[in-house]
């Protein structure tokens, strides 16, 4: 394996992706990587982050017509889930 460029881990566990590397892989501020672990070392690739909702549809429908009505509220997700399951 070749190194290209070398950084330090500051106290907090970070390190500042080099110039060079991020140039090479299109990064922009902002922009998700991953990390991945290898025989070889460790493997840094752009990726994209989506949020998944903890709802199906179905549950957001069932979610929609509540909140249109004034009624119960939740503190949790699983709260809210466990209710919606007993509809």
């Amino acid at each position: 394996m070749t190194i290209l460029e070398t950084a330090k881990i500051t106290s907090k566990g970070q390190v500042t992706i080099p110039n060079r590397i991020r140039k090479m892989l299109r990064l922009k501020e902002g922009e998700s990587v991953g990390f991945s672990i290898t025989k070889e070392g460790v493997v840094l690739v752009p990726c994209q982050v989506t949020v998944k909702s903890p709802y199906t549809p179905q549950e957001w429908q069932k979610i929609e017509k509540l909140a249109a009505e004034k009624g119960k509220t939740f503190t949790s997700a699983k709260g809210a889930k466990d209710y919606l399951k007993s509809l």
